[in-house]
């Protein structure tokens, strides 16, 4: 997936101006089939046999919405080592916090933003279809490995000639052979 392809549109966007602010706002997505089909295109992995989030978002403040839910998900993905299926998973505590003001910019027009990494700017919509996305494609293990699976030592070099491998490349492998030479 680049950085310049959206996301399969698994929207649900919820209008803020319509958001009861005196109760929690819950919501519960599972999308069909053909949604996670295209949304494990979209992420270039296998399959995703089973995908839910459920949640609520209510106000935080006057004019701050938070959004706190719970991702479930079975994905399957290729082995990095032996490209045989393998399947995870996922089980996520998602937050997001939507501020209606972020941090101004300095003089240079540079933006100190906080540390919490949930702060997102507060628009009139709060998509929880999209948050599950992201959410999903954080949660992803980059490199899976099916149990069992090990690489194997690749040895190349041309004939009459001593392959290098990787101990005799590391700098300090011979040092204990010859402490014992110069204890004898």
């Amino acid at each position: 997936m680049s950085a310049t392809q959206p996301l399969t549109a698994l929207t649900h966007p919820l209008r803020v101006a319509e958001l009861a602010t005196r109760k929690p706002n819950r919501f519960d997505f599972v999308p069909g089939p053909q949604e996670r089909d295209s949304l494990a295109q979209d992420l270039g992995i296998a399959s995703i046999g089973k995908l839910r989030f459920v949640g609520m978002l209510e106000t935080d403040g006057r004019h701050d919405w938070v959004l706190k839910a719970k991702l479930t998900a079975r994905v399957v993905q290729s082995c990095v080592v032996s490209n045989e299926p393998v399947t995870t998973e996922i089980s996520e505590q998602v937050t997001r916090r939507f501020i209606a003001q972020l941090p101004d910019a300095d003089a240079e027009g540079e933006v100190e933003m906080p540390e919490d990494e949930t702060l997102e700017q507060l628009g009139r919509f709060i998509d929880p279809g999209q948050i599950m996305q992201e959410a999903l494609a954080l949660a992803l293990p980059l490199y899976p490995r099916r149990d069992g699976a090990a690489l194997g030592q690749a040895v190349f070099a041309q004939p009459g000639v001593e392959p290098l491998t990787d101990e005799a490349l590391k700098p300090f492998a011979g040092l204990s052979e010859l402490r014992d030479r110069l204890k004898k």
